[in-house]
This record gives structure tokens, C-alpha cells and sequence, in this order.
């Protein structure tokens, strides 16, 4: 595999509160890598590192580039977006297209036509004119017409209802990944991007607590639901969280057998959004 981003002992500090607090990860080229973590968490002074909006310490390479140093270079070949609500509300459809095809290298206003002419949006209209569920499909044809190497989507449908949530996440995954590029999504809604992810990284307090592959996930975590004197035996197992629901004990398991586990009660492998619970509250405990 080759690596688009790679970061040794990254850590950007605010005074003396560390935001990023030494971390150590690659992205390869190719893969889907879900950022996942709660308000605070790091993930934005990450992103800003990524995308030589700050400096850090540590060593950071993006497409090859210091972020910070080499910035110019790097934004032609990565895309951003921080909120499908971002695009100025007085432009026209047209103006703005005009701008991108003015300003970014890589986008092809052939594509960008292509790809709204599928849509009832007009070219005359201005973005306020415009209903939230087609500004997600106009922002989502200027992506797709941009040839970037790294996507960069930072909480990308926030406030969009679940209809058009699904849409731009199915649109994304076949007008624009190709198995070529390489997408990054921070996002609170983890149940709807899961199915999507290649590889997922869990921050928190501006550490990684887990860094894996969505394929090596069912290899390494179980989740039991049990009670009783089961419940009992699974604790001597050493789960690294637990938590009660409607009287059964559900418990998270890390590089235990299952073949120890499966007499104990139900076994699950756990979603991403009951993983990441597990590792903050496990951390924390």
C-alpha cells in the first residue's frame, strides 16, 4: 500500500493544553478512513494540521508534502469540506461554477454540468433560492468535478435531514471513489458512514485509542450480552467496558477467544458507534 498521509508523533498545543497529543498514523491511498470523536476530542486541530491551516510538532506528510510548508501545492490535488452549508448564499449557480473553474486546476466544469444536469437545479438561481437537499446535490457535483487525491469531508451533512444524508453518502461512494482516491470523514453520525469505511480511528483528549481496519474489527472485538452467574464468569475475561441495558450486562471484549465467550450468552461483533463508547469509557476507567 502507499501512504497519502503519514504522521510521527504529531501534537499541537494551546498554551499548555495539547490538542493533538502525540499521535502516530498512515492513511493509504485507496481507503475510506472514518475520524471519529466527541466535541473536543482533537479532531478538527488534526484536520487543520492535515490541511496546513496550523502547524505542529512532529513529522506530518500529506501526498508527500509538508502540509504547512508546501500548502499551496497540496490543495491542488485535496478537496475540503467543512459544511454542505458553507457556499455563499448571493452566488449564482453559474457564478460559482465560473469562480471553481477560474481557481482550482483540477475541476472540470464539463463534469460538474454533467453531473447537475441530473438535477432540477438552474444555473440562474442563487444558492438561497436554493433548498438544503439541492445544496448538498450542487456541493456534491462540484466535488465529484474536482480530480483530487484526498477528500477531506468535516461533518459534511450536518443539518440535513436523513433522506438527503443517505444520498450524498451513496452518490459520493459512485460518482466519486474509485478505489483511487482517498476519502477522510469526521462525523457524529457514525451509524450512517459504517457501512462505508474501509478503516476507522478512534481520538479522544487528543490521543488515537484504536486504529484499524473495519475488517480486522470482528477479528479483535466481541460484545456479550449476558446475566447472571454467565455474567460472573465473562468478568473474570476481562472486558475492557460494561454497561447495563434493560437488566442483561453487555460487555466489550478485546483480543479475547470467542470460543471462551460463546457459552456465556449472545455474541456480537459491536458497532462502531458501541466500540468507541467502549474505548473512551474504557480508557477513562
Amino acid at each position: 500500500m502507499t501512504s497519502l498521509v503519514t504522521a510521527n508523533g504529531v501534537s499541537k498545543r494551546f498554551g499548555d493544553f495539547r490538542a493533538v497529543d502525540n499521535v502516530s498514523f498512515k492513511i493509504e491511498k485507496g481507503r475510506i478512513m472514518g475520524l471519529i470523536g466527541p466535541n473536543g476530542a482533537g479532531k478538527t486541530t488534526l484536520l487543520k494540521a492535515l490541511l496546513g491551516l496550523t502547524d505542529c510538532e512532529g513529522q506530518l506528510s500529506v501526498l508527500g508534502l509538508d502540509p504547512f510548508r508546501q500548502r499551496k501545492r497540496l490543495m491542488q490535488n485535496i478537496c475540503f469540506i467543512a459544511d454542505v452549508a458553507v457556499l455563499p448564499r448571493w452566488i449564482r449557480v453559474s457564478q460559482l461554477l465560473d469562480f471553481i473553474t477560474a481557481t482550482h486546476p483540477n475541476f472540470s466544469r464539463e463534469r460538474a454540468e454533467e453531473l447537475l444536469g441530473r438535477t432540477k437545479i438552474k444555473r440562474s438561481s442563487k444558492v438561497r433560492e436554493l433548498s438544503k437537499g439541492m445544496v448538498t446535490q450542487l456541493h456534491l457535483s462540484i466535488i465529484t468535478a474536482i480530480d483530487a487525491k484526498l477528500l477531506v469531508l468535516d461533518e459534511p451533512t450536518l443539518g440535513l435531514d436523513i433522506i438527503f444524508r443517505k444520498e450524498f453518502y451513496a452518490n459520493l461512494l459512485n460518482d466519486y471513489f474509485d478505489g483511487e482516491r482517498t476519502i477522510l470523514i469526521t462525523t457524529h453520525q457514525v451509524e450512517e458512514i459504517e457501512n462505508l469505511l474501509t478503516d476507522v480511528m478512534f481520538i479522544n483528549d487528543g490521543k488515537i485509542l484504536l486504529d484499524a481496519t473495519m475488517d480486522s474489527i470482528p477479528e479483535t472485538y466481541a460484545e456479550l450480552q449476558t446475566s447472571g452467574a454467565h455474567a460472573d464468569t465473562a468478568r473474570q475475561l476481562g472486558p475492557v467496558y460494561e454497561r447495563d441495558v434493560f437488566g442483561k450486562k453487555i460487555m466489550t471484549f478485546e483480543n479475547v477467544d470467542r470460543a471462551k465467550l460463546e457459552s456465556l450468552g449472545e455474541l456480537h461483533t459491536p458497532s462502531v458507534a458501541d466500540l468507541f463508547v467502549a474505548k473512551v469509557k474504557g480508557a477513562a476507567a
